[in-house]
């Protein structure tokens, strides 16, 4: 299960600046951190050979010495993202809709704030405060919440734990009254791996792909049955 906390606030509450921060303090500690921005303006490719290279293309990367970039021309859930990124945390910088990991809530916009944490807040940053949350006094206290606390959830919605959604469970483990590996999308008997990281699958899914290859298996010289069964795709 991917380890990630999401920093969501209005504008000009030092979502930005605080997400730098814990990235340093994350890394300073010997954690590899990554970051995702959300943004409702788009990002900002003017006047780039990328831009002009995904007016065509459905998606352009780019190779340098030292970076690589991957850009899709389209909207894409977060959870596509986790794979590509190789790090043990991440840092979402925005997302106030994802309820299926936790937060940390910036304060401190001249806005009615009462509705950020959702029951999803580890803690709150800054001025202001939001009633049953803790309020971080230091930038070393929140890293160490990531550490211990980051968490995502598949999103799907399933059921399977006995919840109505995500965000349910979600809540209940941010509260300490429940773990994430009560998700059962991701104890799933047939496992998938994804750059050594396991992928969530509905039971649905799990059901149908499991009995499938279970029933090409009878086919197959050397299969014995009641053996636990390998696939490996390179």
């Amino acid at each position: 299960m991917f380890k990630a906390v999401s920093v969501v606030g209005f504008k000009k509450t030092g979502k930005t600046s605080l997400v730098l921060e814990l990235a340093r303090e994350l890394t300073a500690r010997g954690r590899k951190v990554a970051a995702v921005k959300f943004t409702h303006h788009g990002l900002d490719l003017d006047g780039t050979d990328t831009a002009r290279f995904a007016q065509e293309c459905v998606s352009v990367a780019g190779i340098g010495p030292k970076t690589t970039t991957l850009l899709w021309n389209s909207a894409r859930q977060l959870q596509d993202i986790f794979p590509l990124l190789g790090s043990d945390i991440v840092l979402v910088e925005g997302g106030k809709s994802l309820t299926w990991l936790p937060r940390f809530v910036t304060l401190g916009a001249a806005e009615d704030e009462s509705g950020l944490g959702q029951g999803l807040a580890l803690a709150t940053w800054g001025s202001g405060s939001l009633p049953g949350v803790p309020q971080a006094s230091s930038v070393a206290e929140l890293a160490t919440l990531a550490e211990s606390r980051a968490f995502t959830l598949p999103g799907l919605d399933c059921g399977a734990c006995g919840r109505d959604s995500c965000h349910e469970l979600a809540r209940e483990i941010v509260a300490g009254t429940a773990e994430p590996r009560a998700c059962e999308a991701m104890n799933a008997k047939l496992v998938v791996r994804v750059g050594g990281q396991r992928l969530a699958l509905n039971p649905f899914v799990d059901r149908l792909v499991t009995n499938t290859i279970r029933g090409l298996l009878t086919e197959l010289k050397g299969n014995v049955p009641g053996q636990r069964v390998e696939i490996v795709l390179e």
